[in-house]
């Protein structure tokens, strides 16, 4: 698997094209944006003109895309990634989107005779740039295991999790623990804050307890200091989000506490925060309690 196609250069996606370069594969780029194209090839990813021209010959394509339209409409029909690969060669989108597209795309690849993992990561942009990503794989096994060197140049984890779909589920369930750990680590603060405690303090010690976690590690300083510059958007865990309420609602799952936080991430795409990092939720924690205390005076 010398070879590999790389669509879609954003947050996520440049960075890992980046350590497959690194780790000696040839990689070919393509993002649908100039912007993406010449700040990947800033950092030594060779990028070419057309997604044809990306796909062609290719051993291995991925796909790093935001949302299920945007992978059905690069995956398949006359024009797509699949029509272009040669049979045998193997197809890796590892987009997070809604496990029924997942299974529409697999069906595709297997009518190609292309084989196919849906295989999402967790980690955020610092992982993605570390090279740390955890990888949830859905397929076979005969699949996972040739993508297996490529996985380990991109993250510390990766683990066949079940069939088709399998991973985009594992992802569902990623994202609802992360938001409601964001959820919770911006109460958390809101109640130091509202008791003088130091916080900086208080969260090292939460930290190393029963009550530390990536998202407090990672997501602290942001809320601390007001800096939400995105690692990964509030529009983005907001459709991630739906995905876990349209799965859950198939299968006829109650998730109450995710419906909660689902409601919070929305309010603040209402709002106009979509383009901030989720960990802005900490906003809607404050403003509740300052209109109470304002209210109050």
């Amino acid at each position: 698997m010398a070879t590999v196609a790389f669509i879609g250069l954003g947050i996520m996606g440049r960075p890992m094209a980046v350590n497959l370069v690194k780790a000696g594969f040839d990689v070919r780029g393509f993002s649908r944006t100039g912007r993406s194209r010449d700040a990947a090839a800033a950092q030594g990813v060779p990028i070419v003109g057309s997604l044809d021209a990306a796909v062609a010959d290719a051993d291995v394509v991925i796909t790093m895309l935001p949302d299920t339209p945007d992978v059905e409409a690069v995956a398949l029909g006359d024009g797509g990634a699949l029509a272009g690969m040669r049979r045998g060669a193997l197809y890796i989108d590892m987009s997070t989107i809604d496990p029924e597209g997942a299974l529409r795309v697999h069906d595709a690849a297997a009518r190609a005779g292309i084989g196919c993992l849906d295989a999402p990561v967790s980690g955020g942009e610092v992982a993605s740039i570390e090279g740390t990503l955890s990888i949830m794989a859905g397929g076979t096994r005969e699949d996972f295991d040739a993508a297996r060197e490529l996985f380990y140049a991109i993250g510390a984890s990766a683990i066949l999790v079940g069939g088709a779909g399998s991973g985009q589920v594992v992802k569902a369930a990623n994202q609802l623990m992360v938001a409601g750990h964001l959820q919770m680590l911006a109460e958390a603060i809101v109640l130091l804050k509202a008791h003088d405690v130091d916080e900086r303090g208080a969260l090292a010690v939460l930290g190393a307890g029963l009550a530390g976690s990536t998202v407090l590690a990672r997501k602290q300083n942001a809320i601390l200091e007001q800096d939400y510059r995105p690692g990964f958007r509030v529009e983005l865990h907001n459709k991630d989000l739906a995905i876990v309420q349209n799965a859950a609602r198939r299968k006829g799952v109650a998730l109450p506490a995710t419906a909660l936080v689902s409601q919070f991430m929305q309010a603040l795409v209402a709002q106009g925060y979509g383009a901030l990092d989720h960990s802005a939720l900490y906003l809607l924690a404050d403003e509740l309690n300052t209109r109470r205390a304002e209210a109050m005076v």
